[in-house]
């Protein structure tokens, strides 16, 4: 597999020539085609970025020399236009994985109209003729894991800590409030943000709380946070919902995961650019796209469950059930 890794120094004084006149569709014809991803965080979080990663990896893996991919990960909010206008310099299609990315597409990509951005966790708003957004719809799965949570806790109390308090991870948290009313309304729900996907210490520190008071169950929207309700966790013998891609019976401090497909966006991008058929605008994503896209998995889970949960996603698809925008 050939990913070159390129690690951003703030600070960096860019220059070259910016790509002008060439439709973005034209550049399936070269090979190999030439794709940049921006990944905020470490692709080893047992979340999102890891998944965007796993996304990356397979595509790779199915298309090998007909891309090359130039990857730069870990920086920080300030650094992301400098980041991207790297990666678009060299590339005909760049990927910001994250929806912390979308300020800074929307601030670049008009000054590159011959390359193709996509955003994994975009949402509808603003258009432009060469972004593409992906919606994970994460406050659908959301409902779902708060479901799964109510089946599995023994002592009646649940808890969500989430990184930034943005609408998108507060909306998510509502919903897994609303998913595990539906299934037991005498749950109760304990609710904390750190105000970063990276604290370690912070997550530690509320999944602790959390459990104080009574939690068994666990559902995040972290990064590296991630970590520090692992080590909560594991010292109380709790247990965690994990997130974005399915890792059943390999660790038993979580028993059940929900699917945001972070991985399998990444791969669509990819695919529908190398195929000729990409296309700018805003698509979500989430349960309507099948269980690649979004799903949710009790590892282990009983018949009645699985059949519960399923009629719960049917009424979600259906509309009967109305969840958040994610």
């Amino acid at each position: 597999m050939s990913i070159r890794r390129r690690t951003f120094i703030a600070g960096a004084i860019i220059a070259g020539a910016i790509t002008l006149g060439v439709s973005p569709a034209a550049v399936v014809a070269q090979s190999p085609v030439h794709i940049g991803i921006l990944i905020p965080g470490s692709i080893s979080d047992k979340g999102w970025m890891e998944s965007g990663y796993d996304g990356l990896v397979a595509a790779q893996e199915r298309y090998g020399a007909q891309i090359e991919v130039q990857m730069i990960e870990n920086i920080g909010n300030a650094d992301m236009e400098q980041a991207l206008t790297q990666l678009a310099l060299g590339n005909d299609l760049v990927i910001g994985v994250g929806g912390q990315t979308q300020a800074a597409v929307f601030a670049v990509a008009p000054r590159f109209p011959g390359v193709s951005f996509s955003i994994v966790g975009g949402n509808a708003g603003e258009e432009l003729p060469n972004v593409a957004g992906y919606d994970v719809k994460q406050a659908e799965v959301a409902f779902l894991a708060g479901a799964a949570a109510a089946m599995l806790s023994t002592t009646g109390v649940i808890s969500y800590v989430g990184g930034l308090e943005i609408p998108s991870i507060v909306n998510a948290g509502i919903e897994f409030g609303n998913g595990a009313r539906y299934v037991n309304p005498d749950i109760r729900y304990i609710e904390n943000y750190t105000g970063d996907f990276d604290d370690v210490a912070g997550a530690k520190e509320a999944t602790l709380a959390a459990i104080a008071q009574g939690a068994d169950i666990h559902y995040h929207i972290l990064n590296l946070g991630l970590r520090g309700m692992e080590q909560a966790a594991t010292e109380q013998g709790t247990h965690i919902i994990g997130g974005y891609t399915e890792r059943c019976g390999t660790d038993p401090l979580y028993i059940a995961y929900s699917v945001t497909g972070v991985g399998f966006q990444v791969q669509y991008a990819i695919d529908q650019f190398v195929g000729g058929t990409w296309e700018a605008g805003y698509e979500p994503f989430g349960l309507a796209m099948g269980p690649e896209a979004s799903d949710m998995i009790i590892c282990g889970g009983t018949p009645e469950m699985m059949e519960e949960l399923e009629e719960i996603k049917a009424k979600i698809l259906s509309g009967e059930i109305a969840v958040l925008e994610g």
